[in-house]
């Protein structure tokens, strides 16, 4: 389940810290219950009812309740990020261009690491929880190639769009293990700078600076 789902990312308002503590609160009761009874035994009602909010607020984070067991949601990008982006921004440099892309896939919000970990754990005894996170991850990729050929229409490269999907997920993987071996310091979108120089440093084949 490597790079499924977005760690977490800065909190830039009262209401967005809110959403986060919902969504989490709805993941942690979908978790607890799906351990205990097992994925076809938990309904959405259920679910809904531990973590203290309606079934319709519920279907305002999940589209179901494996999604929930997940942590898994639709990744939307802020409007703004998305047209500076497609339109050949911020920078015109494509690596300094995706690390404001994979800032804005971070401050989505999304599961802590031990509801990352429950989920991964789940994955082993539920099967369809598998086949749910394959086609979370094709759904993904799949919007974030539409994104860079957008952008390659207007500003041509040499680098494929399935390559630079790749350096998407490296980026969001290598920004999320930084945070994590920092004892869950700050947020993990902190680290994303340390992540994009050691690619940088790794592309041309030397040291990423130290400090």
């Amino acid at each position: 389940m490597t790079a499924v789902i977005a760690t977490t990312g800065p909190c830039r308002s009262v209401r967005e810290r809110k959403k986060r503590e919902r969504r989490r609160a709805l993941i942690d009761a979908a978790q607890a219950l799906v351990r205990e009874r097992g994925l076809d035994g938990v309904t959405v009602e259920e679910i809904s009812a531990a973590a203290g909010v309606s079934t319709r607020t519920f279907f305002n984070y999940f589209a179901s309740k494996d999604d929930a067991v997940l942590g898994v949601h639709d990744i939307v990008l802020a409007p703004e990020t998305e047209r500076v982006f497609v339109s050949g921004g911020p920078t015109g440099r494509l690596l300094d261009d995706l690390q404001v892309l994979v800032a804005g896939y971070l401050a989505t919000g999304g599961p802590s690491l031990e509801q990352f970990r429950r989920a991964t754990e789940l994955l082993a005894s539920e099967p369809r929880l598998a086949q749910r996170t394959f086609a979370w991850h094709e759904g993904h990729r799949s919007g974030l190639v539409a994104l860079l050929a957008a952008r390659r229409e207007v500003c041509p490269t040499v680098v494929d769009d399935e390559t630079a999907a790749m350096a998407v997920a490296l980026l969001h993987r290598s920004a999320a293990s930084a945070w994590e071996r920092s004892g869950f310091d700050g947020d993990a979108v902190e680290h994303l700078p340390t992540a994009v120089a050691a690619l940088r440093a790794l592309v041309h084949d030397g040291e990423p600076p130290l400090g």
